[in-house]
């Protein structure tokens, strides 16, 4: 049975003819009296007490849950910060090999293209010396037959002037 403060006082003990010391026995009681309305009291404050920090335990729980939350958040942007900048690396990269791909390409196009035009340009050359080597050895040859043509005429007149008596 739980007493309470006031339980206590209202209690009476029966009186007996060798009983114990009224006024021993009430003081006794108001001290135990006192003492448990002390220790209710404080009882009542330590729980109060505890209800509080309690309270305030579950605060710190909130806060910590929030900032666990908030880690947990803050790592997973950061990890897909990190993929999406990884992913537009690996894009960057593949433009640039495309664009490099096709710079190569169009050198590589250009230089047969110029290899192609000197190569004509060689055959063009050869063709034109070839042709005019051709025409030198005609207007060579041709201008033998006129000088030798000339010295046939000139023998010719000498020895037709010789016949005829005319000294030169």
């Amino acid at each position: 049975m739980n007493f309470t403060p006031n339980d206590l006082q209202n209690f009476e003990f029966s009186k007996s003819l060798r009983g114990y010391s009224e006024s021993e026995v009430k003081d006794m009681i108001q001290k135990i009296i006192e003492d448990y309305s002390l220790y209710l009291h404080e009882n009542i404050e330590l729980r109060d007490r505890i209800s509080l920090l309690n309270e305030g335990i579950q605060h710190y729980k909130n806060i910590e849950e929030s900032l666990n939350n908030t880690l947990i958040i803050a790592q997973q942007t950061g990890e897909e910060i990190k993929k999406t900048s990884y992913e537009k690396a690996e894009n960057i990269i593949k433009e640039a090999e495309v664009k490099a791909h096709k710079i190569l390409n169009k050198a590589n196009e250009e230089i047969m293209k110029l290899k192609y035009d000197y190569e004509e340009m060689k055959r063009g050359l050869n063709a034109f010396r070839a042709k005019s080597e051709s025409l030198l050895k005609f207007q060579l040859e041709s201008l033998k037959q006129v000088t030798d043509v000339e010295g046939i005429m000139v023998k010719s007149k000498d020895r037709n002037n010789e016949n005829v008596g005319i000294k030169s």
